[in-house]
């Protein structure tokens, strides 16, 4: 996952800590790790009050119909542009692609960006931005918009790249307004409700 989620160190299950003694749930590895990262009081982005009473976070059942495989059209020469976030921030991003793909039988294609502050460190130069909203957005899922990554090395030979719904996450923002999120653009909205992956944080 992209910068944020992937700084998270993750403790393993032999921590003195006795709280990551118990089991950490999760259907899958991704969701076992992300809940492991939010499960970090030095690095979870949950306010105090929501850490305490975290018990992992909600997800929709998993769904093999929700891992699709997109086509890739390059946008080249694509020039920077400030893209807009929840505070006066801007980061500078291009759009590296359109992907086009299939789901539940119906046409879809999504906007993927690159963000130029990425660019310029060497960890993190491959990685690809996904935002996303859909029909559920605002009601069973965050209202922003969801993430998911990619990397420029993802794509296979005949210019394809793997999507998996499933392994979704939300912005900070959905947990804690102090933080700064990029805002989902219009145009990358999803005609289709996409059950899977992280559902809405329902704070406390």
């Amino acid at each position: 996952m992209k910068k944020i989620i992937l700084l998270f160190t993750i403790i393993g299950m032999s921590s003195c800590n006795s709280q990551y003694k118990r089991p950490l749930l999760g259907e899958t590895e991704y969701q076992r790790e992300l809940n492991a990262s939010f499960k970090d009081a030095s690095k979870s982005p949950l306010k105090k009050k929501d850490l305490e009473n975290f018990k992992g976070l909600d997800f929709f059942p998993v769904d093999s119909t929700f891992i699709v495989l997109a086509k890739l059209i390059k946008i080249e020469n694509a020039p920077t542009f400030k893209m807009a976030t929840t505070t006066d921030r801007k980061p500078l991003y291009k759009e590296y692609g359109i992907l086009k793909f299939k789901l539940k039988g119906n046409d879809f294609e999504l906007t993927i960006y690159q963000s130029q502050d990425d660019l310029q460190d060497e960890k993190y130069k491959d990685y690809l931005f996904l935002p996303f909203t859909d029909d559920t957005s605002g009601n069973e899922s965050y209202g922003g918009g969801r993430y998911m990554d990619a990397m420029t090395t993802d794509e296979n030979s005949d210019g394809t790249i793997t999507l998996n719904f499933n392994n979704t996450y939300n912005p900070y923002c959905a947990y804690n307004d102090k933080y700064s999120c990029p805002l989902t653009p219009r145009k990358n909205h999803l005609d289709i409700e996409i059950k899977a992956g992280i559902q809405v944080f329902e704070k406390h």
